[in-house]
């Protein structure tokens, strides 16, 4: 039987070039209007009890080949455990080899996180107790942007994800955050829900979602670069939760991502915005530091450089908040690759891990709110 492969589903992303064999050449799609692309994701059939060499041609012209030394792609037969395959990137062509024991296997950049699945964890949490449903409103093609309101504390806190949606690994932090917010029973959960009321959008880019993007919207726009001025033309995503933002105020927000280069995770602050204060950014370092003590999946070492005074880039998110609002913003970003200072060998940074990472970050949000 000769290779099928195909990526024609929700979050989907390949080109066949041609199949010989066992090897396939492949290519990327860039995003809809734009020339973003790095995120795949496909499914191979006819290759039971055979190795498979997938051969992604187009690499070398990605939004980020920084990211390819090092990486390993995800692979799954049953769309649920992702473990890593043997990737190796040489001469501008990323190539994964996989024996394969079973009939159907899907390849990922990520752990996917469809809009099925992402539908699915909305009516999960809206049947929740205590956890309120609101459509803040639509994308340009047309699909809800979903949040959820739970706590009756007097500090906003705002919780978002898959600004870029090629960035999974930020939404299955969203699950992480819903599961432990929902138990009602844990100490962390009922001091945060008495000190603190939570807004948590967990996608923000459903179009790109759904379309296999990396980066952008329906019609090729970063969101994470609309957030000075946002419309509807371009950017209704930000829009409707920036005009959300506006109603409650912000006092602490996190707006999850990943990073395709650096292997491990860390926080990007606001330094540089025009307001700027050393009280504010404390509480930005304490947090940072805490989360970093308190679990091995953080680490402060490797990041982002810090934007010199005044010249911060207020179209994006983490920035604008904290001057519009005085917010303790941040921006998580976790790997594509691994956490290298705390590996898995066989999942990388998983969708687990991700979870558990949420986690960490509300017992370090727990422990200092009051000072927030």
């Amino acid at each position: 039987m000769s290779l099928s492969i195909t990526s024609a589903f929700d979050g989907g992303n390949i080109h066949v070039v041609g199949i010989d064999g066992d090897t396939a050449d492949l290519e990327i799609v860039r995003d809809h209007e734009s020339e973003f692309y790095q995120w795949f994701y496909f499914r191979v059939a006819g290759a039971e009890g055979r190795t498979v060499t997938l051969r992604i041609l187009n690499a070398a012209g990605s939004a980020y080949p920084m990211g390819w030394p090092g990486y390993r792609a995800r692979v799954s037969s049953d769309r649920e455990s992702w473990t890593l395959a043997d990737t190796s990137y040489r001469n501008g062509v990323l190539e994964i080899t996989q024996p394969i024991d079973s009939q159907l296997a899907w390849f990922a950049y990520f752990a996917p996180y469809t809009i099925e699945r992402h539908n699915a964890l909305v009516a999960r949490y809206a049947a929740v107790p205590g956890f309120a449903y609101r459509e803040l409103g639509r994308s340009i093609d047309g699909q809800p942007i979903d949040s959820f309101t739970v706590g009756r504390g007097a500090k906003p806190v705002w919780l978002y994800a898959r600004q870029h949606p090629g960035e999974t690994m930020a939404e299955f932090w969203i699950e992480g955050v819903l599961e432990r917010l929902a138990d009602v029973a844990d100490p962390v959960t009922a001091a945060l829900l008495e000190k603190a009321t939570f807004h948590i959008v967990p996608n923000m880019n459903p179009d790109g979602s759904a379309r296999g993007h990396l980066r952008t919207n329906a019609v090729g726009i970063n969101l994470n670069r609309e957030w000075a001025t946002p419309s509807p033309e371009k950017s209704p995503e930000v829009l409707c939760v920036r005009s959300a933002m506006d109603a409650t105020g912000v006092a602490f927000a996190i707006d999850a991502h990943g990073d395709e280069a650096i292997p491990a995770n860390f926080i990007a602050g606001f330094e540089g915005i025009p307001s700027w204060h050393d009280t504010l950014g404390d509480k930005f370092y304490r947090f940072q530091n805490a989360l970093a003590a308190h679990t091995p999946d953080f680490q402060t070492q490797m990041g982002y450089p810090k934007s010199p005074a005044g010249k911060a880039n207020l179209t994006m998110s983490t920035n604008q908040l904290a001057e519009r609002f005085g917010a303790v913003a941040m921006t998580l970003e976790m790997p594509f690759k691994d956490h290298d200072a705390n590996p898995d060998p066989v999942h990388g940074w998983s969708p687990e891990r991700c979870r558990k990472l949420a986690h960490a970050c509300l017992e370090v949000l727990a422990a200092q709110i009051d000072d927030i």
